[in-house]
């Protein structure tokens, strides 16, 4: 592998990996019984007009595992590993280390990391560091003290979960962007000017426009919305209108 400077690889704002492990994470959903060794002590579930056993218990067995050192790594990512330089590999074990629970980065310090693996100069640790990205194992953030993992080769935790969340917070995110966008179509009050009782009225439908987006109803289409005419109504023509119905 072609050696490549750390600082010329490249460096991102978000996780370039999580969309991508998102679509390639496989949720099933698994039930594990525990069944005692000793026969009697299983409690059997017996009909009491046959005599007949239709059934016996099972037991739940719960597992405590402490999330501060534990991390998985995938056997189906694991050909990542093969082309890792020695230096690639001390780095990634400081890596696992610094693994927090439900996190998809970490922060990296280069004086923890020289203790970690033994070296006592920082071209180590950066060369290390970049076989890891050109591995697709880490990418670098737009931080020097950050770097994002791949949760389909190493993660701390339950990645099921971190995916639901992170999906849900993404859904979240564009429905508030269309509400941005809805309030601006009609002239919302984000520019600091007081809003008259027809703009007031125009944020609110705008408002409710964005819910019903979330809720999955057709949301209103820049055609419409030309289409809609919104005017003060002057009080004289107010007089006039009771006047033609009287």
């Amino acid at each position: 592998m072609k050696y490549k400077p750390i600082t010329q690889q490249p460096a991102f704002d978000e996780n370039p990996f999580v969309e991508k492990a998102i679509e390639d994470i496989k949720i099933i959903q698994k039930t594990t019984r525990i069944r005692p060794k000793n026969g009697n002590e299983i409690h059997y579930i017996v009909d009491p007009g046959t005599g007949e056993v239709e059934g016996h218990t099972a037991f739940m067995k719960f597992v405590e595992v402490d999330e501060q050192q534990f991390a998985k790594i995938y056997v189906s990512q694991f050909a990542a590993f093969w082309e890792l330089t020695k230096p690639a590999i001390r780095v990634f074990g400081y890596i696992i280390t610094r693994l927090k629970p439900k996190q998809d980065f970490l922060y990296f310090d280069m004086e923890d990391c020289l203790k970690h693996t033994g070296y006592s100069q920082a071209n180590h640790i950066l060369t290390g560091l970049s076989c890891l990205v050109e591995c697709g194992i880490i990418a670098r953030s737009n931080k020097t003290y950050k770097y994002f993992i791949n949760p389909l080769v190493v993660f701390n935790g339950d990645r099921v979960s971190f995916a639901k969340t992170y999906i849900k917070k993404k859904k979240q995110g564009i429905t508030d962007e269309l509400a941005k966008g809805q309030l601006a179509l009609f002239g919302g009050e984000s520019d600091g000017i007081p809003e008259s009782k027809e703009e007031v009225l125009a944020r609110k439908a705008a408002e409710q426009k964005a819910r019903d987006m979330e809720n999955g109803f057709t949301p209103i289409t820049e055609e419409e919305l030309a289409k809609i005419e919104i005017r003060k109504v002057l009080p004289s023509e107010v007089a006039r209108n009771r006047k033609s119905k009287a």
